[in-house]
């Protein structure tokens, strides 16, 4: 059962992340079509959806990875290895979180700036 929620978690971590970054092209889409007068009162409301559900995405990336943390807790590649790991998740996880802060500042400043 723990391998199963394991790969569950993993996979919901993946999709959320994914939906996120569907949702920064999403936005600037419309936000490239709203530039014009005549539909951009309408597009408005579509850009605060895609707002509001990579907000939800981002949550769900955050929770799930918490989860993570709590499954991955065996050495499985030695104890060498596993330092490298571990050091370079903390590198990545640095970069993504720039990366998630610096899109959902950019979507927030497509739809209400």
């Amino acid at each position: 059962m723990k391998k199963a929620l394991t790969i569950f978690i993993g996979f919901v971590h993946d999709f959320a992340a994914g939906c996120w970054a569907a949702t920064v092209l999403a936005i600037y889409w419309i936000n490239r079509i709203a530039a014009s007068p005549e539909v951009s009162d309408t597009l408005f409301g579509l850009k605060k959806q895609f707002f509001y559900a990579g907000l939800v995405c981002v949550l769900v990336v955050f929770a799930t990875g918490a989860g993570r943390t709590f499954t991955y807790v065996e050495n499985v590649y030695g104890a060498d290895a596993e330092k490298r790991r571990r050091r370079m998740l903390i590198i990545k996880h640095i970069v993504l979180l720039l990366v998630f802060g610096l899109g959902v500042w950019w979507q927030f400043i497509m739809v209400y700036g």
